[in-house]
């Protein structure tokens, strides 16, 4: 429903940024945020460790940015001390600042994106503290402000982790009036990163939430039943396809076609023959550092002996 500008009606939109030049230009095209999950661990680290009186805690976040500016990643944090009341909010700048030259030393790229805090309230000293690190963020950009649900308040039960932009409301422009707007956000990790994460979540099945590292054996047993299970799915897709009662989906017969003309031709007598000729030379690696082993083993103790 369009809205009669003689109405008194509201109108939100993200803020503005300053260009290069000085000018005010207004920020209309939207950008999303990305979470490395080291990032989430280390603020729940922060939060385990908080003093007792302490009922939340904030630090800085750092991370790059696209050239484009459609999209932040965040890489990394570290935890900021500060001191909140009803009365007042005190942040240790100089800490922030001293953490963040060690920092560049590490990594030059990462610049300060904005700041995270446990709790899924925004209170009216998020406002301060926002204020602040939008001055530390280099413009045209906006700071971004992360919150991490730890007292798990929310319907679902998980840690509610939420992004927003601040946006100055009112006639007065005081660090105390904005609004904050919500920015879509999700978690993106790496490759090498997986292996880790599945591991992490495979102790929320056990009664005592803890897990051990498995043999490199159960875990090629454990992928390649993952491998085979996905290649049930797309055979009954395609067969459910081939009779009518799903409808063919383009995008996806064209993936499935690339995915499969990657896979090489290799004939089955042939296949088997690499294989027993690796598995040979495998088992042959593993007789010799056995054997090794023990001999270093036997030299150690007959050492001890003279």
């Amino acid at each position: 429903m369009p809205i009669d500008a003689a109405t008194s009606a509201l109108n939100l939109s993200f803020p503005p940024t300053t260009s290069a030049t000085g000018f005010v230009v207004p920020q209309s095209r939207s950008f999303t945020v990305s979470v490395n999950p080291v990032v989430l661990f280390s603020i729940l680290d922060h939060y385990l460790r908080r003093q007792e009186n302490q009922h939340r805690v904030i630090g800085t976040l750092l991370g790059v940015r696209s050239e484009d500016g459609s999209e932040v990643e965040v890489r990394n944090c570290f935890p900021v001390p500060h001191d909140e009341s009803q009365n007042q909010v005190a942040v240790d700048m100089v800490y922030h600042q001293s953490m963040f030259e060690l920092h560049k030393k590490v990594n030059a790229k990462e610049v300060i994106v904005g700041w995270y805090a446990t709790g899924s309230n925004l209170n009216q000293w998020n406002a301060l503290i926002q204020d602040f690190y939008s001055k530390e963020v280099s413009p045209p950009f906006q700071a971004i402000h992360l919150t991490m649900d730890t007292d798990l308040k929310n319907e679902e039960k998980l840690l509610g982790v939420k992004t927003y932009v601040s946006a100055p409301i009112g006639i007065s422009a005081k660090p105390e009036n904005c609004l904050f707007l919500p920015v879509p956000c999700d978690v993106k990790y790496f490759d090498a990163e997986r292996s880790g994460l599945d591991l992490l979540a495979s102790a929320k099945d056990q009664t005592d939430r803890s897990t051990s590292l498995i043999s490199d054996m159960d875990n090629l047993e454990k992928t390649i039943l993952v491998v085979q299970e996905m290649l049930e799915r797309i055979s009954e897709y395609v067969n459910k396809v081939l009779d009518g009662s799903v409808p063919a989906n383009n995008k996806v017969g064209r993936f499935l076609m690339d995915t499969i003309s990657v896979v090489p031709k290799i004939d089955k007598v042939e296949f088997e023959k690499m294989f027993n000729s690796h598995l040979q030379d495998l088992l042959m690696v593993v007789y010799l550092a056995n054997m090794t082993r023990t001999q270093l083993a036997i030299a150690e103790k007959l050492q001890l002996l003279v």
